[in-house]
């Protein structure tokens, strides 16, 4: 049985690489969710006006890859105390946010949120929320396996926006 979850966790560009390739990962899709426009695009999302944030679908089978691996993979690809957008991508559709499904996700994101927050990891509150699953609307077909597709502009960009040396000071110890 195929379940999904959904993330938003700045540039979707940079969410994609860290989940596609484990086992029970069926597809991860690059898009928009929580906003009040329909069909938004891209450049709708940039400016801010939508609601919606950039966010990845991830169809998984959780007999193969639990949705709390999932979370744990989740947390270490941003930074959870920024309530103003993730690394150089800044305003609320870079914020972060875990979109739930179901009951039972929303308990298990809670307490992941919960067991994180009380790690002593980070000295400021941690402040992703986590929030129903709305519509989820696909990005444009060029922003779908942006880091296969336009590999050396993404590893510029990532380069440049500050997430790796935070994951290498907060995670890689």
């Amino acid at each position: 049985m195929i379940e999904k979850a959904t993330f938003a966790g700045g540039c979707f560009w940079c969410m994609v690489k860290p989940f596609v390739e484990w086992d029970g990962i069926h597809k991860v899709t690059s898009g928009y969710m929580g906003g009040h426009l329909e069909n938004p695009t891209y450049e709708d999302v940039k400016k801010g006006t939508s609601g919606h944030l950039e966010v990845v679908e991830i169809e998984f089978d959780p007999a193969i890859f639990s949705y709390e691996q999932l979370l744990d993979i989740y947390w270490m690809q941003i930074d959870p105390t920024d309530a103003y957008g993730q690394f150089h991508d800044r305003g609320e559709s870079y914020t972060t946010a875990i979109f739930t499904y179901t009951d039972e996700q929303k308990q298990i994101a809670e307490a992941s949120k919960e067991k994180l927050a009380n790690s002593g990891r980070f000295d400021k509150p941690i402040v992703t929320k986590i929030r129903d699953a709305e519509r989820f609307y696909p990005a444009e077909d060029y922003h779908q396996d942006y880091y296969k597709k336009e590999t050396a502009h993404y590893q510029q960009d990532r380069a440049v926006s500050g997430r790796d040396t935070f994951i290498a000071k907060h995670w890689e110890k």
